[in-house]
């Protein structure tokens, strides 16, 4: 079998020869701090920087480290703002802080050497003026949004592919909380609930009319695959029950046409506790879960697999932080994904990219344990 074939029968809850190992990409900082010491070439990190999960510096890492694929670097179309905002400096603080507008349209925090996620202060979506003047225009379909050359080539390729190939369907709510921060998401849905519904719904077909543009090419799709990234350590970042109905029915609509084009495996990238959102992804047709972060909150596969069975399915879930120990931590890792293996419909994934602070010769040392214990 080859991993594309190993991917879709482990998921459809098939016979397989082998688990496949599958990573989910680096820190940017980690590949420097692993050109420093002789790990990977310069050119390498500097290519991840520029190519991401899948490119050719990817796969060089991958190859040395012993990853067989990674389970980011789909294709798809572009569902977001088009154009984005220029990036523009608006404050220097004396502290040496710079605010600036990012470009989704945020107003960011951030300072120089600190490596975060930048402070949210604001927004320039503030209200139906700005949404009708900066916002709408750019979140308009047009043809150019997918890249027909790009998917005609991958069509070209397909009888030969051995990776499997995830359309990246977009996101339903995540880049909507980009463009508002987490506040203004928040104040949006009860102060003006038509725009907060009007944001939601554009957002929404837009994704489902690049999708539709991206399927029609003819491409043969293993999964499809959402971005969400809205939930925290303790929740989610939106009442699950008005993200029911305002954004389920567009999660329906998209599984449905993935079906119609043969893809019944859609897989959802979102971090944090997402335990109380599962239920209106399930519903909706979203039945694979990544990456399972092990995380301060202990995410496993186990315990959702027993509240709804197999229709549940998983990616990730391997606490990457063992990479920072020692031999002794990676074994022990290995042992607790061991009875996770066995559910069936779950692919071990560290949970999140590798940082900066991971031994790289314990991520050898990981893969080759993996290899052993599921090969």
């Amino acid at each position: 079998m080859n991993h594309r074939q190993r991917v879709n029968a482990i998921l459809h809850h098939e016979a397989y020869d082998r688990m496949p190992l599958v990573s989910f990409g680096y820190w940017h900082e980690t590949l420097d701090a692993w050109a420093a010491q002789g790990h990977v070439g310069k050119e390498e990190a500097a290519g991840y920087r520029r190519e991401g999960d899948s490119g050719a510096a990817d796969r060089a890492v991958m190859d040395r480290l012993g990853f067989d694929m990674n389970w980011g670097g789909g294709a798809g179309g572009n569902s977001y703002l088009f154009p984005r905002f220029e990036e523009e400096v608006l404050e220097t603080r004396p502290d040496g802080a710079t605010v600036l507008r990012d470009s989704e349209g945020l107003i960011v925090l951030t300072h120089e050497g600190r490596v975060s996620i930048p402070s949210e202060i604001g927004t320039s979506l503030t209200g139906r003026a700005a949404w009708e003047e900066l916002y709408l225009p750019r979140l308009q379909y047009s043809a150019e949004r997918v890249d027909r050359e790009r998917f005609k080539k991958i069509k070209a390729g397909d009888a030969e592919r051995t990776l499997p190939l995830g359309l990246y369907a977009g996101s339903l709510y995540g880049n909507i909380r980009n463009m508002l921060g987490v506040e203004g998401i928040s104040y949006l849905a009860a102060d003006d609930g038509d725009l907060y519904r009007e944001i939601i719904d554009t957002v929404g077909n837009l994704c489902y009319r690049v999708a539709k543009d991206a399927l029609e090419t003819g491409v043969r799709f293993d999964y499809a695959h959402f971005w969400e990234d809205i939930c925290f350590k303790t929740g989610p970042l939106v009442n699950p029950a008005v993200f029911r109905e305002l954004v389920g029915p567009h999660y329906r609509r998209m599984t449905n046409l993935f079906l119609q084009h043969g893809i019944d495996i859609v897989s959802l990238d979102c971090d944090g506790w997402i335990d109380l959102l599962l239920p209106v992804w399930l519903e909706n047709g979203v039945n694979t879960m990544f990456p399972i972060e092990v995380g301060t909150w202990q995410a496993s596969i186990a315990p959702w697999r027993a509240q709804y069975g197999k229709k549940l399915r998983g990616v990730g879930g391997m606490d990457k932080r063992v990479f920072a120990k020692d031999r002794a931590a990676v074994d022990s890792e290995i042992e607790r994904l061991k009875p996770l293996v066995d559910l069936g419909g779950y692919i071990p994934c560290p949970d999140h990219r590798i940082p900066p602070d991971a031994r790289f010769e314990l991520v050898q040392y990981y893969c080759e344990r993996f290899r052993k214990a599921f090969g």
